[in-house]
């Protein structure tokens, strides 16, 4: 008894056609990007605020705010520049997302859950 069965038309399995790369046009195509809403409105109010404190800062230099709070100024400086730095970066990369400029998109922003 051989346990070969040349004999047999249709075991399972069937031939690839020579022409079949083996490959689908699906597969290459991008879905549409999720927008990170809670990322983007965290970078709003790291700006927002950033830029508030900065320029508080640069108001107690110049004495535009009572020199009696001077003993806040580097404090406020510092921790605006903290704030505004990420802020501005993460909210350029999602406007320019938005605008669909080349190499940006809505995946390079971080998202939280």
């Amino acid at each position: 008894m051989s346990r070969f069965r040349f004999g047999r038309q249709h075991d399972g399995y069937f031939k690839v056609p020579s022409d079949d790369s083996g490959f689908l046009d699906a597969q290459f195509e991008c879905p549409p990007p999720k927008i990170p809403w809670k990322a983007i409105s965290l970078a709003s109010f790291l700006f927002i605020v950033g830029t508030v404190l900065l320029i508080v800062g640069s108001l107690i230099v110049s004495g535009y705010i009572d020199t009696k709070y001077s003993d806040r100024l580097w404090p406020i400086i510092v921790l605006g520049g903290i704030m505004f730095l990420p802020g501005a970066y993460h909210i350029r990369i999602a406007y320019y997302a938005y605008k669909e400029y080349p190499g940006y998109s809505f995946s390079d922003i971080p998202e939280f859950e």
